[in-house]
């Protein structure tokens, strides 16, 4: 699906094409035509016409200077507007709404006077004249029509299809749409993006200067010559170019990747006695398996070499080399490598257990790995980029895209992000998704508890230029443990990815979800089904009683059908039969001591269940 597509999808589900049951003879431009009596509004030209006014209103920001009216009297959207206008600078709309009923809240402006009515005191208007109003309830504003045009003050409104001649010439940016809450709330976050992205270039205009000056004590750290040391250069997937149709080409470039996966952590909070990279995800293949198949596949299509290193615990080497077996007739190189004590005693443990391993340290795992003389190795191979594996995902991928990417803009450190649902219907606008980010607007977490405020997950899966590994590898400032790293590159960028490219593997929670419908496989590679419709994966919360991997098999005869789900959560002692969808949202609560059975067949849409009568 394209970036144009996705977007249009999500202005459908906002309602803004469907008008009313007028169309006025102007208006006419930009509709299909009328079903059921209602007027069809073309989300194409709507999308248009959004953008046009968006790049208006970023273009005036540009200047310092510069102020916004938003006027409102919808007490619907007022909390919108309230949120808007708390993260930008802009005259109040409370103000403007109280105002506008007065007539001359514009064209009275110079006026000093004051009055006190009963409830509250009144301005008549504004001292500074605004650059541009912002007009959202279009049915109620006539005098700001009027005033706005009288002053020369260009005007960016929601038009409808009812909307008379006479004040929709008056519009200079109209955004036909049905004025509905989820289109307003989509709207006044692409205002607020569009703005804050302006001033964030302004601070790393700010940042490269104040850089330059120092030049001495930023190539003393390693910083990066063309980022601030504070933000990183996102980059949307879908704006990477493709990948040459000529073979030859596409594998010298491929003949320069080593995959290196770190396999040291261990299944045993999920009851699972060996690696968790050997635990089945998906039809009998695990996670180590879908990483083999990716780099066979690419080795038998364009005849090139993508050798796989494995960085194994002391618990997890023995179980993994047994299992290597399997591949020795394979056209790949594996080499498994046993990491240090050291490693041990200075890793961080997670809350899964203590022999659940965090990534903190993978930087130094990494680095034990090149200083063992395998860099140098490597580099006389003609190697030139390792791409890093976060052993929890199970949807990575070894993309030859995001390789020709780095290539191509001689990039020498690329972190894999993905955009929270906080900014999900902002991140299906590619010119609004790129830009420059602060570090803190990312985070490691991705658990939806801690995700909030953030604007990017940062998976932990990177690709590396081994050439400036080498430069740093004697340094003790390099570390891999998070984003704040990359300053240390000369290029550096993350590169937004697709949900299905993150896919973690923490709980039974998350295997439900793998081993569902929702996701097959093909050539290693986990692919969403088309069925799906939200853009988002459903949340999964399963109860102790499914924590262990044996408990989780014996529960479900089959794993039930979750295309259409929203959310699962299940709390006691609760089994599934064969064949059993689930849609919408569904709550599983029973008492402890009260088995319940889901009966083979059952469609479970938008339940709340807490006994066999509720099904």
């Amino acid at each position: 699906m394209t970036i144009h597509s996705v977007v249009i999808q999500k202005l459908l589900t906002t309602n803004a094409h469907i008008g009313r049951q007028v169309a006025t003879h102007h208006f006419k431009q930009f509709t299909y035509g009328f079903r059921n009596r209602q007027a069809i509004i073309d989300s194409d030209k709507t999308l248009i016409c959004l953008r046009n006014a968006l790049n208006f209103l970023s273009y005036l920001s540009r200047d310092p200077s510069s102020s916004f009216l938003f006027i409102n009297t919808n007490p619907l959207f007022q909390p919108i507007i309230d949120e808007m206008t708390t993260r930008v600078s802009s005259l109040s709309p409370e103000r403007a709404s109280s105002l506008w009923r007065l007539r001359g809240f514009l064209t009275n402006s110079f006026s000093p006077k004051k009055f006190r009515s009963r409830n509250k005191k009144l301005v008549f208007a504004p001292t500074k004249m605004p650059d541009c109003v912002v007009i959202f309830d279009t049915e109620r504003k006539s005098s700001v029509f009027l005033e706005a045009e009288r002053l020369g003050i260009p005007i960016v409104a929601l038009v409808d299809s009812s909307m008379p001649w006479e004040y929709y010439k008056k519009v200079t940016y109209p955004i036909p749409a049905n004025d509905s809450v989820q289109f307003v709330y989509l709207v006044c976050n692409m205002i607020t993006k569009c703005l804050m992205l302006e001033e964030k270039k302004k601070d790393g205009a700010k940042g490269i200067r104040t850089k330059a000056t120092n030049e001495d004590k930023v190539e003393s750290i390693g910083e990066s010559e063309g980022t601030a040391s504070d933000e990183v250069l996102v980059v949307p997937y879908d704006n990477l170019a493709p990948l040459s149709d000529d073979i030859a080409e596409s594998k010298q470039l491929l003949d320069k990747l080593v995959v290196v996966k770190f396999n040291e952590a261990s299944g045993k909070h999920m009851g699972f006695n060996g690696p968790k990279s050997l635990m089945e995800v998906k039809n009998g293949s695990t996670h180590l398996d879908l990483i083999v198949s990716q780099i066979q596949s690419l080795n038998s299509k364009y005849g090139c070499n993508i050798p796989l290193f494995l960085m194994n615990s002391k618990r997890t080497h023995n179980d993994t080399l047994k299992v290597l077996e399997k591949y020795s007739s394979s056209d790949i190189d594996i080499h498994p490598f046993e990491l240090g004590e050291q490693t041990l005693d200075e890793s961080i443990f997670s809350e899964g257990g203590e022999d659940e391993w965090q990534s903190s340290n993978h930087g130094a795992q990494f680095l034990s790995l090149m200083n063992g003389g395998t860099l140098d190795v490597l580099l006389s191979q003609g190697k030139e980029y390792a791409l890093v594996v976060n052993p929890d995902n199970v949807g990575s991928v070894v993309d030859p895209k995001i390789l020709n990417h780095l290539s191509q803009n001689s990039i020498e450190y690329c972190s894999e992000v993905m955009p929270t649902t906080s900014i999900g219907l902002i991140n299906v606008m590619a010119s609004s998704l790129q830009g420059k980010f602060k570090l803190e607007d990312f985070t490691s977490e991705n658990t939806q508890k801690f995700v909030k405020g953030f604007k990017f997950i940062d998976t932990r899966n990177l690709w590396l230029n081994l050439k400036a590994i080498k430069r740093l590898v004697g340094t003790s400032a390099l570390g891999l443990d998070s984003l704040s790293n990359s300053k240390l590159f000369k290029k550096s960028v993350g590169i937004s990815i697709p949900q299905s490219r993150f896919l973690p593997l923490n709980s039974t929670s998350d295997l439900l979800l793998l081993q569902s419908d929702l996701y097959s496989f093909k050539e290693g590679i986990l692919v969403r089904n088309g069925d799906r419709v939200s853009p988002s994966n459903p949340h999964i919360a399963l109860g102790p009683k499914f924590k262990k991997l044996i408990d989780f098999k014996s529960r479900f005869t089959t794993i039930p059908s979750i295309v259409k789900l929203d959310s699962l959560e299940v709390e006691g002692d609760v089994w599934f039969g064969a064949d059993v969808t689930l849609k919408g949202k569904v709550i599983i609560d029973v008492d402890p001591g009260q088995p319940l059975r889901i009966p083979d067949g059952a469609v479970l849409e938008d339940k709340e269940i807490d006994s066999p009568a509720d099904i």
